[in-house]
């Protein structure tokens, strides 16, 4: 006698629940006991178990199990993969072209191009001697052992994904804050991106594309760094002082002209400080999706873990450590020079 059925019982359910057979739910514990025992056991309230699927399911065989769920959601995704596949590869394809496009041409191009090119950005932006020497040492170094290539596939991938999350983050971070019910709607698909564990990312995307296409782990890296950017807009817009607005719209200011003109320079080192954490997720992210064969420092890493090679995982994530710091500073760099300007 399972423990739940009385609720059967007392609705009236006995005739569906036997035409659902034999239940296919494992045997609990105290079924197991009744059934060598020949006695039957009694449960306690204290080993009273929750009324979950499963429990109601060893009292009724029609009541479907919690297995049923999941395997619905999947049958579910499976019946429209073919017609998702259909709409969003050619949307996403353009994303393959350039990821494909930017570790061909970084690989390609002779180290002696792109080295001194990166430096040369790399003064452009923060115009620190410190900071490019600690470039050019880190870089310089990575290459001395062999890591160049993995380490300039990294940094093109995190490249192209941080640039289009940049691209389509900044223009929704200001539709939202333009519109109260946009932000509303888009808030909680934000709240769902930024709590979803990074693997979970990658597992719809597995079903919907190739493994071989770089798209693949490219949707999953600007999925997960895209938030930074679009909730800092917002909130960098949103904070821009009212008398300030009061005044542009004395001045006979247009909506266009208030944006461009008042807005968004007001907003910058929050726009700013936002790029700066979308680069970052988005390096977290790439070592992430090496599982599904993205290229760089991550490949490496994945190989210490499963080959047990110590000092390979150790050098491998030292050299992302140092991207990371590379990347992190210029951004910050780049920040400090613009809050210095507005100061100015």
């Amino acid at each position: 006698m399972a423990t739940y059925d009385f609720v059967f019982r007392a609705l009236g359910l006995e005739d569906w629940c036997e035409a659902g057979g034999e239940s296919s739910a494992p045997m609990s514990m105290d079924a197991l006991v009744s059934q060598t025992t020949g006695e039957e056991a009694s449960t306690s309230i204290w080993e009273l178990p929750f009324p979950s699927m499963d429990a109601l399911n060893q009292a009724c065989p029609a009541f479907p199990q919690s297995r049923n769920v999941t395997l619905g959601l999947e049958n579910g995704f499976l019946a429209v993969k073919d017609s998702m596949s259909v709409v969003l590869d050619p949307i996403t394809q353009p994303l393959s072209w350039l990821l494909e496009g930017a570790l061909y041409g970084i690989l390609t191009t002779p180290w002696w191009i792109i080295i001194p090119l990166l430096l040369a950005i790399v003064w452009f932006i923060s115009k620190s001697w410190k900071l490019l020497a600690f470039v050019a040492l880190s870089i310089g170094g990575l290459a001395f052992i062999d890591y160049y290539s993995y380490a300039m596939q990294t940094l093109a991938i995190i490249m192209v994904c941080a640039f289009l999350c940049v691209l389509f983050g900044v223009p929704i971070g200001i539709a939202m804050s333009r519109s109260d019910r946009m932000r509303a709607s888009t808030i909680p698909v934000l709240d769902m991106l930024q709590t979803l564990p990074p693997f979970v990312y990658l597992i719809p995307l597995i079903f919907l594309f190739s493994v071989t296409e770089p798209k693949l782990y490219g949707i999953a890296i600007i999925l997960y760094a895209i938030v930074p950017v679009i909730r800092l807009t917002d909130l960098g817009i949103r904070m821009v002082d009212e008398t300030v607005i009061e005044a542009a719209n004395a001045f006979g200011m247009t909506k266009r002209q208030k944006l461009y003109g008042v807005q968004i320079p007001l907003a910058l080192p929050n726009i700013m400080a936002g790029v700066n954490q979308t680069i970052m997720m988005s390096l977290a992210m790439v070592v992430i999706a090496s599982l599904v064969s993205a290229p760089g420092l991550g490949v490496l890493v994945l190989r210490g873990i499963n080959n047990l090679e110590l000092g390979v995982g150790l050098v491998s994530g030292l050299g992302i450590v140092l991207l990371a710091v590379m990347l992190d500073r210029t951004t910050k760099a780049a920040l400090d020079r613009i809050n210095a300007a507005q100061k100015g």
